[in-house]
């Protein structure tokens, strides 16, 4: 079959896209949804929906690269100059050791809630050594699998609650109009940028190809797929802000900062509708902190091995190979063992603060350079950006630009 033929598109071959969205909905994607419905309400609610135009374009142009050149984003950047190995080498060691932490510890507070006995620093450590034995032990396809089981059982309770709590509709319709509230800019921006978007968006088109998508021919397939993930993702995140407009708008409660935040709404759900009813959230509150622990120690692992690969002058590496390679391994090893230092000790500031300022550097850094390699002679005139992609592109590296001058200035004046 010629690359250029185009495969038929069929809901069976859907995964990678549910992966990456997945992954990149964590515990701090909810709460920060949560507190925008506690505090507007349903009037952010056209933001979700940015929020999901843009990651659609973000993604479908990571996996267009890949399909449309046989090429590797790594590769891809590599062509750029080998100021991008530095960037990377630097952001993806001190990224992994502090979110090593960060998603062990947000995904022990649910199980630290459901079962007290435990002690919290147990359970986390147990959530980063099972994640490590599922992606050390399994290939994408059983991976895939699992990824969407937790997906599946995550949609389907906060959907759910969002539905049991009888969402105000004119007031949702109300909040498709854009509106910015006093106070409300960079929660608006939160929003935007962080519906399911993290460095694991860079690795969809690793994903892409470990599910045997290898060719132009995938596109149409591809295309369908990220659609799919981030139309269910946009659901997901905007039954989170209607539960936040249902049940805290007005209230006077006042939730946690952080992953803490999640706890607090469970307490709420408690006192409403009884037990039953704040254990499933809670089960809910698990599988995205969960997958998202599965989901980077995979996709992360393997843009690391990529990376280390090109850096010892070898690419082109096959992706089932790659999943089992030292470089894959020695990644996951990083985002388990030396975090629960940070779990035991503290975490440090300053290396909160690095992480922060780097983390809000990546998003610009591949938006913007998706928009260099798409519209250059890297890649096939027939796949090479129009004006709507560059547009997508264009919005998304500056939103990310602004949400980094954000964290810049916090840093400056302590706020």
């Amino acid at each position: 079959m010629a690359a250029t033929e185009q495969r038929k598109a069929t809901w069976k071959q859907i995964g990678p896209g549910i992966v990456v969205a997945a992954t990149g909905v964590g515990a701090g994607d909810l709460v920060a949804t949560l507190i925008a419905g506690n505090l507007f309400g349903y009037t952010l609610l056209w933001a979700t929906i940015v929020g999901c135009i843009v990651k659609i374009s973000l993604a479908e142009a990571t996996g267009r690269w890949h399909l449309a050149t046989g090429r590797t984003i790594f590769d891809g950047w590599t062509s750029l100059g080998r100021w991008t190995w530095a960037y990377f080498g630097i952001y993806v060691v001190i990224w992994g050791f502090v979110y090593g932490a960060s998603a062990m510890s947000a995904s022990a507070l649910p199980l630290a809630a459901l079962f007290p006995q435990v002690p919290f620093n147990a359970w986390a450590i147990l959530a980063g050594l099972s994640g490590l034995a599922i992606v050390w032990f399994n290939r994408y396809a059983v991976f895939e699998k699992i990824m969407m089981v937790f997906i599946g059982v995550m949609f389907v309770i906060v959907v759910g609650l969002a539905v049991y709590v009888a969402p105000n509709i004119g007031e949702a319709l109300a909040g498709l109009v854009p509106l910015l509230p006093a106070g409300s800019l960079f929660y608006t921006l939160g929003l935007i940028g962080g519906v399911g978007g993290t460095i694991t968006m860079a690795a969809y088109g690793y994903w892409v190809n470990a599910k045997g998508w290898r060719d132009s021919g995938w596109m149409r397939m591809m295309r369908v797929d990220n659609r799919v993930a981030y139309i269910t993702t946009g659901i997901f995140v905007i039954a989170m802000l209607i539960v936040g407009a249902e049940l805290l708008y007005n209230s006077g409660i006042a939730l946690s900062s952080g992953d803490q935040g999640l706890l607090d709404l469970g307490d709420v759900l408690r006192e409403r509708f009884g037990g039953f009813v704040a254990t499933l959230f809670l089960v809910g509150f698990f599988c995205a902190a969960y997958s998202s622990i599965i989901g980077v120690w995979h996709g992360v692992s393997l843009l690391f091995a990529d990376f280390v690969d090109h850096v010892r002058g070898r690419t082109g590496t096959d992706p089932a190979a790659t999943e089992k390679s030292l470089p894959f391994r020695a990644y996951m090893l990083w985002l388990t063992f030396p975090p629960m230092l940070l779990l035991l000790l503290g975490r440090p500031v300053q290396l909160i603060i690095a992480y922060g300022v780097l983390g809000s550097f990546f998003m610009p850094f591949l938006a913007f350079t998706l928009m260099w390699l798409l519209n250059s002679s890297r890649t096939p005139a027939e796949w090479r950006n129009g004006w709507i992609s560059n547009t997508g592109l264009a919005i998304a590296g500056g939103l990310f630009l602004v949400l980094c001058g954000y964290e810049l200035y916090g840093v400056v004046t302590g706020g």
